[in-house]
């Protein structure tokens, strides 16, 4: 194994390679756990072909992004291995590249039985190469109602191939006769992705690069066509803003903009072929494309999957509805009384975001509020948080939003947005040149007869409503003054554009968050076999952190790690990690949660947070965690905790190879199921305000006062106002925005 870098340890030297585990392929086993959800009989039809789709779409971002990076090392840095398992670039790529071929085999298999439980259930999705006489007229129409929206390219074969943009299908034709032929490419994206028909109850799909390519012949009439595919190109997105520097002003919004348009044209790093080209035609291609054959892909799965949401059908087809409960027991008004006296947990998506929301505009309303300062990452594309912000900034408040325009792949919405909260009278700041702001932190500060106070908000997810919907997270709110404090010195700090100072209350990555997590590890290690830690986050990768989990399994402590996606250290071990067991839970919504909990009982400390224990978390980003130090909140954290060690329904556990298996007789132990029923049904009660005293009667006045007139009511606007104001409103996410704040 190649040595680490100077400014890091070694890793222990007792067989590191039975320890550890590469990133990528750690990675790449998450993503079978998530294939297997679509193979799993017990799961709804629509929802297996829904976790099919997720599979795909995950490999896609996977090779865009990890594989991205990896070709660049490959290139610039060929000698380097990873730290962890000895492997060189090359050799990391050439891995995946086997394990991505290996899962194809499944995923195949996966979309084979779902289809034909599809037409079981009377939802066809047509294959062409046998179809009814019926089927074909129908697809036929459809296809004259597109034809005039499909763009034919044909070049020479000495001709450079016309730019094919990432992610995005094209038919691809070979034509002419014997050796004088040319290339057709004919890109589907300005077209549907499906179209739908039905005839005899019976529900049609037709997946639209697959009818193109069928009806070539109609489309190129003139031509002799020889062979054909659909081609899709997966391009490399690993462009950092360095890369751009010397092309942008200082205008970081500018340079944002310019690397977006820079990955657009990055080198490819995957080709997938649906059909059957002959070699030498395929060679041609990749040619053209300068892409070795090792990293295309034929496959018989259609690239886009979604038209599963145009299909109808039984409710047993999918999940049985589970609506986040919006009630809390709180209304608006009542939740600064509440916070004052009580720290509040909430939970999605068992509980409803809206109540956060509600918050904010409590504060947007409340005279003694001064400000609000937020940082966010990723927002809804109709963002109810966004528009609450803007109706305080209209209220006269103080609000700053931290937005970090980096947050890979929703930059461009970001950007959006940094633009309409400006023109909503919000401050915008941007993430650091070197560290991505990657916490969920809300700071609310009032001023109440000449004192200061604080409500901060600590999350471990996304001030996002949709996405509040799909993960589970965590949301943290107390009025501790300790905790505001600190909040309020990193709000200070990043406007400053600097690194938030160490915390005392609350821990604040890069500076606070690594060496609190290894002094917890440490007083659990001294405690031996007495020793507890559990932990639930989303990845592990950092060698200082695993080491001190071996250290604290050698020692006799007891560690439980819930780690949905890649962890590299493998559990089990004799001799090194036999006290430390690994579960990883995949099911209905994601898990996004981050749990950090040392000892038990009395002695037992609790935190939740924004960091996984990746590199870029502990070292490369602005986290935030804070601890729950109430009753209630450590006993909810618990019953999630709780309910994670009794999943044997959708957990699987690690073995000591590094490969997970699911364990027997789990029907009913669902984890996600179980904290549904506590969340959904958790209502807190709001505090009883005191009324304030009423003043002193008057004296009588010495004459009498004028007789009180009935006030005259004020002339109704003119209807005119209204369409005026309609029509100068701007349009499209900025003129929703600027109705939301004005017009309710």
């Amino acid at each position: 194994m190649a040595t680490k870098d100077k400014e890091k340890k070694a890793p222990p030297s007792a067989e590191p390679e039975s320890i550890y585990i590469n990133r990528e392929l750690s990675w790449l086993a998450f993503n079978l756990r998530v294939l297997q959800e679509a193979a799993d009989p017990t799961v709804p039809l629509l929802e297996r072909l829904k976790f099919l789709m997720i599979y795909q779409s995950n490999l896609e971002e996977f090779y865009r992004v990890r594989i991205g990076i990896m070709s660049h090392r490959a290139m610039l840095t060929p000698d380097k291995a990873d730290p962890l398992s000895g492997l060189l670039p090359d050799a990391v790529i050439n891995e995946v590249l086997r394990v991505t071929r290996e899962q194809q085999s499944m995923m195949e298999s996966i979309w084979k039985a779902i289809r034909e439980e599809l037409r079981v259930n009377k939802v066809d999705v047509l294959d062409f190469k046998k179809i009814s006489k019926v089927d074909e007229l129908m697809s036929k129409k459809l296809f004259g109602d597109i034809r005039d929206l499909l763009v034919p390219k044909i070049i020479d074969m000495d001709q450079a191939l016309p730019f094919l943009w990432s992610g995005e299908s094209n038919v691809v034709a070979f034509l002419g006769r014997g050796t004088e032929q040319k290339l057709c490419i004919i890109p589907i994206h300005r077209v549907p992705a499906y179209l739908s028909f039905e005839i005899d109850g019976c529900q049609k799909i037709v997946l639209t690069p697959q009818l193109v390519r069928h009806f070539l012949p109609l489309l190129l009439k003139k031509e002799n066509i020889l062979q054909s595919a659909i081609v899709e190109v997966t391009r490399n997105a690993d462009v950092f803003l360095s890369d751009v520097q010397d092309h942008a002003d200082d205008d970081l919004r500018q340079k944002v903009s310019t690397m977006l348009t820079k990955r657009r044209r990055e080198m490819p790093v995957r080709v997938r072929i649906y059909g059957k080209l002959s070699e030498p035609a395929k060679a041609t291609l990749l040619k053209k494309l300068r892409m070795p054959e090792e990293r295309v892909f034929t496959q018989n799965v259609p690239f886009d999957l979604s038209f599963r949401s145009c299909i109808g059908g039984h409710d047993s087809f999918r999940y049985e509805e589970r609506r986040p409960a919006r009630d809390i027991g709180l209304k608006k008004g009542e939740y600064f009384s509440y916070i004052e006296k009580h720290d509040l947990l909430m939970c999605f998506p068992f509980q409803s975001m809206m109540p956060f929301v509600d918050l904010i505009y409590e504060a947007a309303d409340d005279p003694e509020v001064l400000s609000i300062k937020i940082t966010l990452y990723r927002m809804a594309a109709s963002s109810k948080i966004a528009a609450a912000l803007a109706y305080a900034a209209d209220k006269g408040k103080d609000v700053l939003c931290l937005l970090e325009l980096r947050a890979r792949f929703d930059e461009q919405n970001n950007i959006d947005y940094s633009e309409m909260l400006e023109d909503a009278g919000c401050r915008v700041i941007y993430g650091l040149p070197e560290h991505k702001v990657h916490s969920k932190l809300c700071v609310i500060t009032r001023q109440h007869a000449g004192n200061f106070s604080r409500i901060t908000q600590v999350g471990t997810g996304n001030y996002n409503e949709v996405t509040g919907e799909q993960y589970t997270d965590l949301s943290l709110i107390t009025a501790r003054e300790e905790a505001g404090l600190d909040a309020e010195a990193a709000f200070a700090a990043l406007t400053n554009g600097e690194i938030p100072p160490e915390a005392h209350c609350l821990w604040i990555a890069p500076l606070t968050f690594k060496p609190r997590l290894m002094e917890m590890l440490e007083r659990e290690r001294l405690k031996g076999e007495k020793g507890r830690v559990a932990i639930k986050a989303n990845a592990l990768n950092n060698v200082d952190v695993m080491e001190k989990l071996i250290e604290c399994s050698q020692a006799g402590v007891k560690v439980e790690l819930f780690i949905r996606g890649i962890c590299s250290l493998r559990p089990g071990v004799p001799g090194m990690t036999e006290n430390i067991t690994v579960k990883s839970v995949v099911g209905r919504w994601l898990e996004h949660s981050r749990i950090y909990s040392f000892g038990e009982g009395e002695e037992q400390r609790l935190f939740i947070g924004s960091g996984d224990m990746l590199n870029r978390n502990l070292e490369r980003r602005v986290e935030a965690f804070i601890e729950a130090v109430t009753p209630d909140t450590r006993e909810q954290l618990n019953e999630v905790l709780d309910a994670l060690r009794s999943d044997r329904e959708k957990s699987r556990r690690m073995l000591p190879d590094g490969s997970y298996i699911r364990e027997e007789g789990g029907e009913g132990t669902s984890s996600q199921e179980a904290l549904y029923r506590i969340f959904s049904a958790r209502k807190v009660e709001p505090v009883t305000v005191e009324p304030e005293p009423e003043p002193e009667p008057e004296a009588e006045p010495l004459l009498p006062l004028p007789e009180a007139r009935e006030a005259e009511p004020l002339p109704s606007p003119p209807e005119e106002l209204y369409e005026e104001e309609e029509e100068e409103s701007p349009g499209g996410l900025r003129g929703w925005l600027w109705r939301i704040f004005h017009r309710g």
